[in-house]
């Protein structure tokens, strides 16, 4: 025995409702896509240029006439860049994106960051050079002083005046290094090594911040820790010196 109920639900009344009720839910479904999707540009999109290294005026007309928004959201500061530039951008160039979106930029500073001068005196030049890149600063003009150190930092200038270390200068400054020659300026009679052998001739010029040049010993000389010198270069004649860290040659037998 059946129900009034179930008899209504098999009645094909409520079947044709329930078809037209689907039918009427497909078609506005459909109806609200075809809306939505025109509001919203589905489907469209542009691609993204590339504005990395043009100025924010530039920039700014530039997405404009794409149909872009922009938002400035940091600012560094990358040596050897322009001020007030493009320097990222996020979404990046040749990307899709629908018309309106934003374009988050950022910009290279106005303003340098400080850095703290570092002490460079007594380390070499490619050690100096080093330190200065890492700090963000240059290395400027190079002049060489009289000093036994080759190549070793005797000053540290800035704008041609000594700069103590831990001074704040802007990112970027050029910093000129003042170098030894390796010579010295200290200048010392030749001495007399004639007569003296090897080992006494060196412990000579040790004692005199020089250094022993080229060393000739004679054809047969078979006993070399004794050999005595015969003949150095330059002469220990009256008025000849030399200066610190140079050298003399010597010839034994």
């Amino acid at each position: 025995m059946s129900s009034p109920l179930i008899d209504f639900l098999k009645g094909k009344k409520f079947l044709y409702n329930l078809l037209a009720a689907i039918l009427i839910f497909v078609v506005l479904f459909f109806l609200i896509q075809f809306e939505l999707g025109g509001y919203t540009h589905h489907g469209e999109s542009i691609t993204v240029p590339d504005v990395k290294g043009m100025s924010v005026e530039r920039m700014e007309k530039f997405l404009e006439e794409n149909s872009l928004k922009y938002l400035i959201v940091d600012s560094i500061f990358e040596l050897g860049m322009k001020p007030g530039i493009v320097i990222e951008q996020d979404p990046a160039p040749l990307s899709k994106v629908k018309e309106g979106r934003t374009i988050y930029i950022t910009i290279n500073s106005n303003s340098p960051p400080k850095v703290k001068m570092p002490a460079l005196t007594d380390v070499s030049y490619r050690q100096a050079e080093a330190i200065l890149h890492s700090f963000g600063l240059k290395v400027g003009q190079i002049t060489y002083q009289p000093d036994l150190a080759k190549n070793a930092v005797l000053d540290q200038l800035y704008h041609g005046y000594h700069i103590d270390a831990g001074r704040e200068l802007n990112k970027g400054s050029v910093i000129d290094l003042v170098l030894g020659d390796g010579m010295g300026n200290t200048e010392i009679p030749v001495p007399d090594l004639i007569g003296s052998t090897k080992s006494e001739a060196l412990f000579v010029l040790k004692g005199q911040l020089l250094n022993i040049g080229s060393i000739f010993f004679d054809a047969g000389v078979k006993d070399t820790i004794n050999a005595k010198v015969y003949k150095q270069v330059p002469e220990a004649v009256e008025g000849a010196v030399l200066s610190q860290g140079e050298a003399i040659n010597i010839y034994l037998r």
